[in-house]
Protein backbone atom coordinates (compact mmCIF):
# COMPACT_ATOMS: atom_id res chain seq x y z
CA UNK A 1 0.00 0.00 0.00
CA UNK A 2 1.38 3.32 -0.56
CA UNK A 3 -0.77 6.64 0.14
CA UNK A 4 -2.06 9.16 -2.16
CA UNK A 5 0.85 12.01 -1.02
CA UNK A 6 3.62 9.34 -1.49
CA UNK A 7 2.07 7.95 -4.86
CA UNK A 8 2.11 11.62 -5.75
CA UNK A 9 5.53 12.57 -4.91
CA UNK A 10 6.69 9.86 -6.66
CA UNK A 11 4.90 10.56 -9.97
CA UNK A 12 5.85 14.31 -9.72
CA UNK A 13 2.27 16.21 -9.65
CA UNK A 14 1.09 17.68 -6.24
CA UNK A 15 -1.57 15.26 -4.56
CA UNK A 16 -4.59 17.37 -5.39
CA UNK A 17 -3.73 16.31 -8.95
CA UNK A 18 -3.56 12.82 -8.30
CA UNK A 19 -6.55 12.77 -6.45
CA UNK A 20 -8.55 14.82 -8.75
CA UNK A 21 -7.36 12.29 -11.85
CA UNK A 22 -8.84 9.91 -9.50
CA UNK A 23 -12.05 11.64 -8.88
CA UNK A 24 -12.43 12.01 -12.73
CA UNK A 25 -11.61 8.13 -13.74
CA UNK A 26 -13.84 6.34 -10.85
CA UNK A 27 -14.37 3.57 -12.88
CA UNK A 28 -10.45 2.80 -13.13
CA UNK A 29 -10.00 2.59 -9.76
CA UNK A 30 -12.18 -0.52 -7.73
CA UNK A 31 -11.73 -0.81 -4.43
CA UNK A 32 -9.45 -3.47 -4.98
CA UNK A 33 -6.92 -0.88 -6.67
CA UNK A 34 -7.68 1.66 -4.45
CA UNK A 35 -9.56 2.80 -0.68
CA UNK A 36 -9.96 5.92 1.03
CA UNK A 37 -8.49 5.25 4.70
CA UNK A 38 -10.87 5.71 8.09
CA UNK A 39 -10.45 8.41 10.52
CA UNK A 40 -9.34 6.12 13.03
CA UNK A 41 -6.73 4.76 10.72
CA UNK A 42 -5.18 7.72 10.26
CA UNK A 43 -4.61 8.59 13.81
CA UNK A 44 -3.38 5.63 14.26
CA UNK A 45 -1.00 6.04 11.39
CA UNK A 46 -0.51 9.27 12.90
CA UNK A 47 0.91 8.32 16.04
CA UNK A 48 2.81 5.76 14.96
CA UNK A 49 4.89 8.10 13.09
CA UNK A 50 4.95 10.35 15.99
CA UNK A 51 6.04 7.60 18.23
CA UNK A 52 8.90 6.38 15.70
CA UNK A 53 10.08 10.25 15.72
CA UNK A 54 12.16 12.10 18.37
CA UNK A 55 10.87 15.66 17.38
CA UNK A 56 7.64 15.19 15.24
CA UNK A 57 7.03 17.25 12.43
CA UNK A 58 3.74 18.42 10.52
CA UNK A 59 4.49 17.60 7.62
CA UNK A 60 5.50 13.95 8.57
CA UNK A 61 1.73 13.16 9.95
CA UNK A 62 -0.56 11.34 7.44
CA UNK A 63 -2.99 14.18 7.42
CA UNK A 64 -0.76 16.33 5.96
CA UNK A 65 0.17 14.94 1.96
CA UNK A 66 0.03 18.78 1.19
CA UNK A 67 1.21 21.02 4.38
CA UNK A 68 -2.03 22.04 5.25
CA UNK A 69 -4.60 18.84 4.24
CA UNK A 70 -8.13 19.07 5.20
CA UNK A 71 -8.53 16.42 8.00
CA UNK A 72 -12.25 15.65 6.89
CA UNK A 73 -10.97 14.09 3.62
CA UNK A 74 -8.42 11.24 4.63
CA UNK A 75 -5.90 10.13 2.41
CA UNK A 76 -6.12 7.61 -0.29
CA UNK A 77 -4.54 4.32 0.28
CA UNK A 78 -3.35 2.69 -3.66
CA UNK A 79 -2.51 -1.07 -4.28
CA UNK A 80 0.22 -1.88 -6.83
CA UNK A 81 -2.43 -2.22 -9.47
CA UNK A 82 -3.80 1.02 -8.16
CA UNK A 83 -0.94 2.88 -8.49
CA UNK A 84 -0.17 1.73 -12.04
CA UNK A 85 -3.28 2.51 -12.73
CA UNK A 86 -2.57 6.24 -11.50
CA UNK A 87 0.30 6.61 -13.62
CA UNK A 88 -1.63 5.33 -17.12
CA UNK A 89 -3.90 8.36 -15.37
CA UNK A 90 -2.21 10.56 -15.11
CA UNK A 91 -0.07 13.12 -17.47
CA UNK A 92 2.64 13.53 -16.06
CA UNK A 93 6.67 13.09 -17.78
CA UNK A 94 7.07 11.20 -14.34
CA UNK A 95 3.99 9.04 -14.57
CA UNK A 96 4.50 7.84 -17.71
CA UNK A 97 8.31 7.05 -16.97
CA UNK A 98 7.14 4.57 -14.38
CA UNK A 99 4.19 3.11 -16.29
CA UNK A 100 6.70 2.04 -18.91
CA UNK A 101 9.36 1.06 -16.17
CA UNK A 102 6.32 -1.42 -15.03
CA UNK A 103 5.31 -2.20 -18.46
CA UNK A 104 9.36 -2.98 -18.94
CA UNK A 105 9.06 -5.48 -15.69
CA UNK A 106 6.24 -7.08 -17.12
CA UNK A 107 8.03 -8.11 -20.18
CA UNK A 108 10.90 -9.22 -18.40
CA UNK A 109 8.95 -11.58 -16.15
CA UNK A 110 7.49 -13.06 -19.05
CA UNK A 111 10.78 -13.58 -20.50
CA UNK A 112 12.18 -15.29 -17.49
CA UNK A 113 8.63 -17.63 -17.18
CA UNK A 114 10.06 -18.70 -20.72
CA UNK A 115 13.24 -19.40 -19.21
CA UNK A 116 11.54 -21.39 -16.33
CA UNK A 117 10.11 -23.65 -18.91
CA UNK A 118 13.07 -24.34 -20.62
CA UNK A 119 14.62 -25.00 -17.26
CA UNK A 120 11.83 -27.65 -16.53
CA UNK A 121 12.68 -29.21 -20.14
CA UNK A 122 16.32 -29.90 -19.35
CA UNK A 123 15.23 -31.29 -15.51
CA UNK A 124 13.11 -33.69 -17.74
CA UNK A 125 16.23 -34.90 -19.50
CA UNK A 126 18.10 -35.16 -16.68
CA UNK A 127 15.42 -37.07 -14.65
CA UNK A 128 15.71 -40.01 -17.73
CA UNK A 129 19.18 -40.32 -17.41
CA UNK A 130 19.44 -40.53 -13.78
CA UNK A 131 19.13 -43.43 -11.54
CA UNK A 132 15.70 -44.16 -8.90
CA UNK A 133 17.77 -42.56 -6.15
CA UNK A 134 17.44 -38.83 -7.24
CA UNK A 135 13.83 -39.58 -8.12
CA UNK A 136 13.17 -38.24 -4.72
CA UNK A 137 15.41 -35.00 -5.37
CA UNK A 138 13.85 -34.02 -8.49
CA UNK A 139 10.32 -34.43 -6.65
CA UNK A 140 11.04 -32.10 -4.41
CA UNK A 141 12.49 -29.62 -7.22
CA UNK A 142 8.90 -29.66 -9.21
CA UNK A 143 7.19 -29.18 -5.85
CA UNK A 144 8.89 -26.30 -4.98
CA UNK A 145 8.46 -24.98 -8.50
CA UNK A 146 5.05 -25.16 -8.97
CA UNK A 147 3.06 -22.51 -7.62
CA UNK A 148 0.18 -23.37 -5.26
CA UNK A 149 -3.25 -23.32 -6.70
CA UNK A 150 -5.76 -20.66 -5.40
CA UNK A 151 -9.25 -21.66 -4.83
CA UNK A 152 -11.71 -20.45 -7.22
CA UNK A 153 -14.32 -18.49 -6.62
CA UNK A 154 -18.23 -19.36 -8.06
CA UNK A 155 -19.68 -17.16 -9.86
CA UNK A 156 -23.35 -16.32 -9.59
CA UNK A 157 -25.29 -16.61 -6.08
CA UNK A 158 -26.79 -19.61 -4.42
CA UNK A 159 -30.34 -20.11 -3.72
CA UNK A 160 -30.47 -21.30 -0.06
CA UNK A 161 -34.38 -22.46 -0.09
CA UNK A 162 -36.65 -25.05 0.53
CA UNK A 163 -38.37 -27.70 -2.18
CA UNK A 164 -41.51 -25.77 -2.59
CA UNK A 165 -44.65 -27.57 -2.14
CA UNK A 166 -46.88 -27.40 -5.03
CA UNK A 167 -50.51 -28.47 -4.17
CA UNK A 168 -53.33 -29.80 -6.57
CA UNK A 169 -56.89 -28.07 -6.19
CA UNK A 170 -59.17 -30.46 -6.35
CA UNK A 171 -61.90 -29.99 -9.45
CA UNK A 172 -65.10 -28.31 -9.23
CA UNK A 173 -68.03 -30.37 -10.98
CA UNK A 174 -70.13 -29.20 -13.50
CA UNK A 175 -73.29 -27.45 -11.69
CA UNK A 176 -71.52 -26.98 -8.85
CA UNK A 177 -71.27 -23.11 -7.60
CA UNK A 178 -67.98 -22.40 -6.05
Amino acid sequence: MILDQHLARLYGVTTKTLNQAVRRNPGRFPPDFMFRLTMHEVTNLGSQIAASSKKPNRSQFVTGSEMHRNPRFPPYAFTEHGALMAANVLRSPRAVEMSLFVVRAFVRLRRSLAGHAELVRRLDDLEKRCDLQFKVVFDAIRELMTPPEKPRCSIGFKVEEAQPVYRRRPLRRRGQAG
